[in-house]
């Protein structure tokens, strides 16, 4: 018989409990494990995990964000089906469980570029993010009802890691000696490669359409043949409902005011500084 670890004890637990934007609508078992009072526990982040954010490829493949919420979110069965809506929740979570409820955020004053630093309140911005009261639908201006399927986070992975590599191709024509010609050929692939992408995003967002004669569709061939043969404007609308839709709860840009001496400068009186999650820098 083995002997119990006298330094169990010692073992992390959890350091918070939050409840999912999704409130756990868009899981089976597999996926996630709900509990009775619909809070979830997130423990502190090991020094394993701490390295998963030091390793290039697991960070870019998106491997280093599913095996962190695999060890801080026992809930959470399988980390690549979490849906758009909490993913931000949840690193926001393991960030505060890990390191503490405030973060400094550095960022540069427009006009002057100047450096400056804000602390912000982690916890409140998790408050903000579990009253979004989720919406799944929104009506285009010719009567079609988009009814929203959200992305999980291999979907979104995919799509990140195909924009990524574009960046890289443009990135290399620039510096490449081959002919113009060529150049033109690769970029235009290239940009093939990216609608093809965009254009998969855009199907795997639709659930169901319901036309303005109240006629639901929900086979996928059907919704590809319409996106196919319709006008560009409804698809573009479509596009941004699908877009608004999947935002809702992401968390909203820090909104900032210019001291007096910063606008005679000629920075805006207020200001914008985006929140975005970038894992190495975010967990650092």
């Amino acid at each position: 018989m083995t002997e119990q670890n006298p330094l169990q004890k010692y073992y992390r637990q959890p350091a918070i409990y939050i409840k999912l934007p999704s409130k756990g609508r868009f899981y089976s078992p597999e996926v996630f494990e709900p509990t009775t009072s619909g809070e979830i526990p997130i423990l502190p982040m090991t020094a394993k995990d701490e390295l998963h954010f030091k390793t290039p490829d697991a960070m870019m493949n998106g491997q280093a964000t599913v095996d962190v919420i695999k060890s801080c979110v026992p809930n959470i069965k399988d980390p690549w089906k979490v849906v758009n809506y909490d993913i931000d929740t949840l690193l926001l979570a393991i960030r505060i469980a890990t390191y503490g409820e405030t973060m400094d955020l550095k960022y540069n004053v427009p006009v002057t570029g100047v450096q400056h630093e804000h602390t912000l309140n982690l916890p409140a911005l998790l408050e903000d993010l579990s009253k979004v009261d989720i919406e799944d639908q929104a009506t285009t201006s010719k009567g079609f009802t988009i009814i929203m399927e959200p992305l999980d986070y291999r979907k979104l992975t995919k799509v990140y890691l195909a924009n990524y590599e574009a960046q890289k191709m443009y990135g290399a024509l620039d510096s490449s000696i081959i002919t113009d010609e060529d150049k033109n050929k690769v970029f235009r692939e290239t940009m093939d490669k990216i609608n093809k992408v965009n254009f998969s995003l855009l199907l795997d967002g639709i659930k169901k359409i319901i036309t303005p004669e109240k006629v639901e569709v929900t086979d996928r061939q059907q919704i590809i043949e319409f996106c196919n043969m319709t006008d560009a404007k409804t698809v573009d609308e479509i596009q941004q409902i699908l877009n608004k839709l999947r935002t809702q709860t992401q968390i909203p840009p820090l909104k900032m005011k210019a001291s007096e001496e910063q606008i005679k400068k000629g920075v805006p009186s207020t200001f914008e500084v985006p929140l975005t999650f970038d894992q190495s820098n975010f967990f650092a």
